[in-house]
């Protein structure tokens, strides 16, 4: 079929479509970006894969932010993130990155910068943000956001593309790989990878300290079912308990207005 509103033909949803098959084939300029549409995004997306690791950082900021703001699916979100995806295992990402060269500087791994971007994505379209839109707009909320749909739609394709960095000789990929993974595997055909994906999750609460993979670790395990009691440190429960009064504040002033504004500024 056709997704309209993405400009990305999609076939066959649980495959991921070559990278460049994606900058020649979509219609960028016509889909809608955070300040204007989106075609400058081609010549970003490709430099991407520029050899020189400080060109590839500078045009992946150029790119996501293109994409980035507010929590939002934009028009142009799927295409970015097809070709995200499809360019995970390319060897400017796959190798150049992980160089040891005294006399270049330190630089944070574009992979990992690409893992992060598409699970705050996913995050964003996941079945929790579909709950709260349905509770506040309706049960209709996904049917009108086609954005929204239209990437949850592809959360296969995408798996398919980090889910073999679960295994990568790197732990900070591994474990961006797998934060990603998390939401993506809320699609129904990907439960049967969620028993590996516990085995990922006990190991990481074992070793790690990160506050942000934490937590989306445990909720994910409650959320499919788990108990974490015994996974659960100190810092945690509080965390929760901060977690479980923000939601309170937020349902509060979400309530405020019947039509799903605020008010005034709303406290995050």
């Amino acid at each position: 079929m056709t997704n309209i509103r993405s400009g990305v033909e999609n076939p066959h949803p649980h495959e991921l479509p070559h990278c460049q098959a994606l900058l020649g084939g979509t219609d960028w300029a016509s889909l809608a970006t955070v300040r204007r549409t989106g075609e400058s995004l081609p010549t970003a997306l490709a430099r991407i894969l520029n050899p020189d690791p400080v060109v590839r950082a500078a045009a992946t900021d150029e790119a996501l932010r293109e994409v980035t703001h507010q929590n939002t699916i934009y028009e142009a979100t799927v295409p970015v993130a097809l070709y995200v995806a499809a360019i995970l295992h390319h060897p400017a990402i796959a190798v150049d990155d992980f160089g040891h060269d005294a006399d270049i500087p330190p630089h944070r791994p574009t992979v990992v910068r690409l893992l992060e971007w598409l699970s705050d994505t996913a995050y964003d379209a996941d079945d929790e943000c579909v709950a709260i839109g349905e509770r506040h707009f309706g049960r209709d909320f996904l049917d009108k956001d086609g954005e929204m749909r239209a990437f949850r739609d592809w959360r296969p394709a995408i798996f398919s593309a980090v889910h073999p960095l679960l295994g990568h000789d790197s732990a900070e990929v591994r474990d961006a790989a797998f934060i990603a993974a998390i939401p993506l595997a809320e699609h129904p055909v990907l439960t049967a990878h969620r028993a590996e994906l516990l085995d990922h999750a006990r190991a990481l609460l074992a070793t790690s300290t990160n506050r942000y993979h934490r937590d989306r670790v445990l909720g994910a395990m409650k959320a499919w079912g788990h108990d974490t009691s015994d996974l659960e440190n100190a810092d945690d429960i509080a965390a929760q308990e901060r977690y479980a009064r923000f939601k309170v504040e937020r349902d509060s002033w979400w309530a405020a207005d019947g039509a799903g504004g605020y008010s005034e500024d709303p406290p995050f």
